[in-house]
């Protein structure tokens, strides 16, 4: 696959190593959701927190390999709202300011838009 068509999320993972991710209860396993019950923490009765992103520095426990390098979500196709609402402000629902924001954290430069 030439290297201008691949996704730039599959080998970031900047977003996931910088922000907290607080999410509704409502979209854990456990009450019908897809988000893994371990992967989260209580915030309060209605919100939960992916495990890891409440660190300094955060970092998600479901984010595998080394951002900027090679990352992933682990568990990407049951992530949670936000994760999946993270970029789609963008033209290309790539690369929005906190996208940008995020990977300047990671000394890596901002995607094109």
């Amino acid at each position: 696959m030439p290297s201008s068509s691949i996704n730039p999320c599959t080998t970031c993972g900047a977003c996931c190593a910088s922000f907290r991710v607080d999410f509704a209860r409502d979209e854990l396993q456990s009450e019908g959701g897809c988000v893994p019950d371990g992967l989260a923490v209580d915030v309060n009765g209605r919100l939960c927190r992916l495990r890891g992103t409440d660190h300094s520095p955060p970092r998600c426990a479901a984010l595998v390999g080394t951002v900027g390098v090679q990352a992933a979500c682990g568990i990407y196709e049951w992530r949670p709202g936000p994760c999946r609402e993270f970029g789609l402000r963008a033209p290309q629902g790539l690369g929005d300011e906190a996208c940008a924001r995020a990977r300047a954290r990671h000394g890596l430069p901002p995607l094109p838009m």
